[in-house]
């Protein structure tokens, strides 16, 4: 049956005998192996997206049962043209028009009756390889679909944590760079602790023939990708999406705890995350949920193809900055989201007008 499934994905991609795992393929990029066609004469792509940056709030609630259950879940590739950052656009592809794709949220034991559609719009065949699933390619195999079909995939989630979920047809790079990737958490059986805010982020790196900012449309660069050297960097697809000046910030209240998954879909760029003004208080690296997690980290690495689970407590008004603290992605490179923190002030704790009155002489000498 292996061979049968693997010689019908070969072909359907046009790759022959070429060796692949888990869908890459060392191939030179064809229009057949998931490269896109291109523009002709258009110079200025119709933008079809208002918005693929995911919002961080839209995420499946905690999980508060003791039996497992089976998720009838369904996910529809979409090819489409958004801007990066006012006036700049490029041809993103997406799992349900957003970046990262919806995350998906289980408990330990639970069935996945996944249905992965590819609209008939498109121009690529497309797959999804979940790093929670046993099984060849992580189900990409399984799931390869061409414009306007569909297929079907069942697994169950056996080990808890964190886990990413991305295409991977023999171009996974180009199609991850292009906003390819998501998260499925695991929960354990025992669930998650109880917090008041829960955030959903997604990093990864776009590389385009232009240089960032400049206006246009932005063509997708496979020499910049190769070198690595990406155009932008970026949290949920676009330029600062979720800081104030776009369509954040995100709010919380004083005195709450809150937590953030965070899923670096890469393809090259190892995240240093890190909450300006704040602290993780509890941090999983790796995602691994079933661990001890590590507390009052400051700065955490999330490889490619891994995801982050972090506490955050807010003892006073501020405004918290998501960072890659390899900071010259934030300056430079588009990538930031904040958080506003409204109440009552702590002087105990920060004081930002404290002119040292309280105080006959210095506390050090």
């Amino acid at each position: 049956m292996f061979e049968t499934s693997r010689r019908r994905v070969l072909q359907t991609l046009g790759l022959g005998g070429a060796a692949s795992i888990a869908g890459c393929a060392a191939d030179a990029p064809t229009a057949g192996n998931g490269q896109a066609k291109t523009n002709g004469q258009q110079s200025q792509p119709q933008i079809d997206a208002d918005q693929v940056a995911a919002d961080p709030t839209v995420l499946p609630g905690p999980i508060d049962r003791d039996e497992p259950t089976t998720h009838e879940i369904e996910l529809t590739v979409e090819e489409v043209t958004a801007e990066v950052e006012p006036g700049v656009t490029f041809d993103y592809m997406t799992f349900d028009g957003q970046v990262p794709g919806p995350m998906v949220r289980v408990r330990q034991g639970d069935t996945v009756e996944l249905t992965l559609r590819n609209a008939e719009d498109n121009n690529m065949p497309h797959n999804v390889d979940f790093h929670a699933a046993y099984g060849t390619g992580g189900g990409s195999d399984a799931t390869t679909v061409n414009p306007g079909e569909e297929n079907k995939l069942k697994f169950q989630a056996r080990y808890p944590g964190a886990f990413i979920y991305h295409c991977a047809v023999p171009n996974l790079d180009y199609h991850i760079s292009a906003g390819m990737f998501g998260m499925i958490l695991v929960e354990p059986e025992e669930g998650l602790p109880e917090v008041d805010r829960e955030f959903y982020l997604g990093q990864h790196e776009l590389y385009t023939d232009k240089e960032n900012g400049k206006e246009g449309h932005h063509a997708f660069d496979f020499e910049s990708m190769t070198a690595e050297e990406p155009t932008y960097v970026l949290l949920n697809g676009e330029k600062y999406a979720y800081a104030a000046a776009r369509y954040g910030p995100l709010e919380a209240e004083v005195d709450e705890t809150i937590r953030v998954f965070m899923v670096d879909g890469g393809p090259n760029v190892t995240s240093n995350f890190h909450p300006i003004g704040n602290v993780w208080s509890k941090a999983w690296p790796n995602g691994t949920l079933a661990s001890v997690p590590d507390e009052h980290a400051q700065t955490m690495k999330v490889a490619p193809g891994s995801c982050f689970v972090g506490q955050m407590e807010t003892p006073v008004p501020s405004r918290i900055k998501l960072v890659d603290h390899a900071l010259s992605r934030v300056a430079r490179k588009g990538l930031l989201a904040e958080i506003d923190v409204t109440g009552p002030e702590d002087e105990e704790i920060f004081d930002p007008d404290f002119d040292g009155s309280s105080h006959e002489g210095p506390i050090y000498e």
